[in-house]
């Protein structure tokens, strides 16, 4: 098992590096010239030729990168051309922000689609398997933009249940923090809901046509302890893969939910850095993105070995 986990940081490490790489070659191929948004549209060609000079634009690209990898070894992401924070203070700003819509997400999500996804396989054939199969195509037919300008005109301004926009840190007012980020998140977390029952039930369906929950029933055990003891439980594998894949898009997806809903977090400092040619924030919020990715997949490895025996006896075996 250790083994197996040094492997997989040993694998994650590299993909970090090589990504460094992409997102440093990616950000200078996009058009626009950053020294032009910093000293401005009517600026002159020695102002400009300054202004790059300062922000190090006038180096070679191999002398730009080495300094841009010592910084990432000493924890300095740089300073935002646009605004002249250094990028980590912008992060720390931002980030929680995303974090608690993406995780209130995914929790409305894994609720909703287990319970449905299990409701669905129980009830093979029927009317309400045919409802849930509907409802999980629909949220993954539908886009999330027009969802939520239609959940904002009825549910928060028509009726009022929710506020149409803005934020509160939990740490301030964990109630109304939870109201603020209810509509966001069933917006985000409606695609993953989709998926998690789609995949439950199929993956249920699976498990219960299975031998051992076949002599399970035979003995005579109860059909809920056949359901949540043998077929969900292994179904959980799925579910966890799944969850592990949807949280690190909702992290890097949620720009546009929290373009709709007003929200100051991650998204917002991704689609300002793009606009202005932030070299520095654009290259930190990829490598972030990449980060969470990482350590969302080797968290869903251990996962792994706790929900099926037989992967953890695999495992130890490398």
């Amino acid at each position: 098992m250790g083994r197996y986990l040094l492997t997989r940081v040993w694998h994650s490490a590299l993909t970090l590096v090589l990504a460094s790489v992409v997102v440093f070659a990616a950000a200078r191929a996009l058009p626009g010239d950053p020294a032009l948004a910093v000293a401005g549209e009517e600026a002159d060609a020695e102002t400009l030729a300054a202004v790059r000079a300062d922000l190090g634009l006038d180096q070679p690209l191999w002398v730009q990168y080495a300094r841009f990898a010592r910084g990432l070894l000493s924890g300095d992401l740089g300073t935002s051309v646009r605004t002249g924070t250094p990028v980590t203070e912008l992060i720390a700003t931002t980030l929680p922000v995303t974090l608690w819509l993406a995780t209130y997400a995914v929790a409305v999500a894994v609720v909703v689609g287990l319970a449905l996804g299990v409701l669905a396989a129980v009830r093979r054939g029927t009317w309400v398997d045919q409802a849930v199969g509907g409802v999980s195509l629909l949220g993954l037919s539908v886009p999330s933009f027009w969802v939520g300008l239609l959940a904002i005109l009825y549910l928060a301004v028509g009726l009022g249940w929710f506020p149409a926009s803005g934020y509160v840190s939990p740490a301030e007012d964990p109630l109304r923090a939870l109201h603020h980020l209810t509509l966001p998140a069933l917006i985000l977390g409606a695609t993953t809901a989709a998926v998690v029952t789609r995949q439950t039930r199929a993956s249920t369906l699976q498990q219960l046509g299975a031998d051992h929950v076949r002599t399970a029933r035979a003995k005579g055990a109860p059909r809920s302890a056949v359901l949540l003891r043998f077929a969900l439980r292994n179904s959980l594998v799925v579910v966890v893969t799944l969850v592990g894949l949807q949280l690190g898009g909702l992290v890097s997806g949620a720009v546009v939910t929290e373009r709709i809903f007003g929200l100051p977090g991650f998204g917002k400092l991704t689609l300002d850095a793009v606009f202005s040619r932030d070299y520095p924030v654009i290259q930190a919020v990829v490598l972030v993105v990449t980060v969470a990715y990482i350590l969302i997949n080797l968290v869903v490895d251990v996962l792994y070995t706790v929900l099926d025996p037989r992967i953890r006896v695999a495992g130890g075996t490398r």
